[in-house]
Parts: structure tokens; sequence; C-alpha cells
């Protein structure tokens, strides 16, 4: 018994030894792989791109997107008495690529000779409003309003239910040259409304003058006010002197609409000169508009004259659905 207990001891202590060298050396090999991880994960990181890393972040803001859309790509109709460039599709005019934009659905630039006009006509459900350029325009409609309107005069007209109107040239020299927008309303059946005002041109001077509003943004009404519609629309006017900006805070928050229209001094886009102006890095000349995309409100949009002549246009922030 006593030598069997003998031969047992040394074996019992080397497996003692054994284990505790062994636990010694797995503890280095963990200490040394975590140390060359640690190396090898900041080793990685460094050659990692920066720009991956902040792409993941969703405060990212979307880029600017800026179309433009030169005058004579527009749609143009000459009927002799009148002659129209069209933005979007309109009558005989169509492209499934400019349609609408937002709540705006037409913006047709027209010029229409003495003594004619549109004879008496229908409308209903839309928004109809008239920018006057030059000349004189008869306005008369089935609520009974009748006015001659000139430079500087917005007509408005909410069609509803259904109105009968004429526009018409009585002038014996001179062409009238306006701007027909129309827009698409939020609500449908609103009793028909007429609305006119003034901006003059020293309004517009080298400033974003407000001509039309959402009535839900509108507020109280006073002298100042712009003319309210019932969309989510807002339309600016200004005409811009060579060199000078403006800045027009986007209105709402969220995904937003821009899109600027400049306004034709004659029936062609000059070939040199003119009234020209800069928005992100798009030059747009008479005639020519651009569909801006991307915005977010908050946010600003800077316009500037880069031409050699004042340049008028009109500046439209609008929701993001179609019409």
């Amino acid at each position: 018994m006593s030598d069997t207990s003998i031969e047992q001891q040394p074996t019992t202590a080397t497996t003692s030894f054994l284990t505790t060298k062994s636990l010694a050396v797995l503890i280095a090999l963990l200490a040394v792989t975590l140390a060359f991880s640690t190396s090898l994960r900041s080793a990685v990181s460094s050659v990692l791109p920066k720009q991956t890393i902040r792409s993941m972040s969703s405060s990212t803001a979307p880029a600017m997107k800026i179309t433009k859309r030169p005058w004579s790509a527009r749609g143009h109709a000459d009927h002799d008495w009148l002659y129209s460039y069209h933005t979007f599709s309109f009558a005989s005019y169509y492209d499934p690529r400019h349609q609408s934009w937002g709540p705006l659905r037409v913006i047709n630039e027209d010029r229409v000779k003495p003594t004619t006009g549109f004879g008496t006509h229908s409308h209903a459900e839309f928004l109809i409003f008239s920018y006057i350029v030059n000349g004189t325009l008869e306005h008369r409609d089935s609520m009974g309003n009748l006015e001659n309107l000139k430079r500087g005069e917005v007509q408005f007209t909410s069609a509803g239910t259904g109105i009968r109107h004429s526009e018409y040239n009585r002038d014996n020299k001179d062409e009238v040259h306006f701007l027909q927008i129309w827009a698409k309303p939020n609500k449908r059946g609103l009793k028909p409304h007429y609305e006119t005002k003034k901006f003059t041109d020293e309004q517009k001077t080298d400033k974003l003058v407000r001509i039309m509003e959402y009535t839900d943004r509108l507020g109280e009404k006073s002298s100042e006010s712009p003319i309210g519609l019932q969309a989510d629309l807002s339309m600016d006017a200004s005409i811009l002197s060579p060199g000078k900006k403006v800045v027009h805070d986007v209105v709402a928050e969220g995904p937003r609409k821009i899109f600027l229209q400049v306004v034709m001094s004659k029936r062609a886009q000059p070939k040199e000169g003119g009234a020209k102006i800069k928005v992100g890095d798009a030059v747009l000349g008479e005639g020519d508009s651009a569909y801006v995309d991307g915005v977010s409100g908050p946010a600003k949009i800077e316009v500037e004259s880069v031409g050699d002549a004042p340049a008028e246009f009109l500046l439209f922030d609008m929701g993001p659905d179609d019409a």
C-alpha cells in the first residue's frame, strides 16, 4: 500500500504543474489576441473612409436638384390672334414629362392681339389667376364681374362648382401680354369666388412680394395681404435688377416643390443679353423655367440677377402632391 502511495504523488504534482502552466499560456495567448484585435480594429478603422460612417446618418439633407426647362422647349401655339407658350401640357400640346408640378397645372404665357380674345367659356374646380404683364385685359364673368386689368394687377377666380367667363383685348392698337396660371384646389365643390389685387413694380423691385398664398397660411386679411387660394401653394413675384439677389424662405416644413418662371420681354428670348437669373448652378433666361426638387423646409432659396436687364420672374412654393 505504501509503495503505491509513494509512486502516485509525483504524478499528482506533475498534473498540477501542467494545469497551472497551461492556464498561464492560455491567459497569455488571450492577452496577445485581444491586443492584436484592438490594433487590427484601429488599423482597419483608420483605413476605412469616414464618408461611409456619415452616410449612415438619417439627418443628412437631400441635395437640391434643379431641372431647367428652356423657353423654346415649351409647347407653342400661334393662332394669329393668340400667341402662346405652354409650360405644361395644354390643349393640343401634350408631353407626359410636363403635365403638372405639385398642385400647379397650367402656366400659359399669352399674347392676345387687339380687338380679339377668349369668348365666353366654362370652368369648374380649378383655381385660375392671370398675371398682367402689359396691355389691358377685360374680364367678364357669370358672377357679374367686369374689369379692365392692367400691368401689375392679378385677377383670381376660384371656379368651384362652375363659372362662365370671357377674356378680351378691347384695345385697338396694343396686344395684351399676361400669364394665365391654373392650380388644383385641395377641396372640391367650392363656392365660386372672384378677387383682384394690384402689385406695383415698386413693390416688386429687388424684393420678393407674396402674390398668392394658401388660405391655411394667410392669417387675418388686410390691404397688404396676398390673395388667398385653397391649395398648398404660394406665389411670389420679383423684378430683380442686375447684380441683385433675393432669398426665399421656404414657407412650410417638410418636403416642398419649387418652380421658377422668368417672364419674357419679347416673343422670343434675346439671342444675346437680356434678363437672366441664377438659382443654384442653373442660369435661366427670358421664358425659361426650372423645377427645383429635393427641398425640405425650413430652407432658403437664393435667386440672383445675372443678366444685363431687370429680370421679372415668378417663384412658386408648393406641397409635394401632384395635381
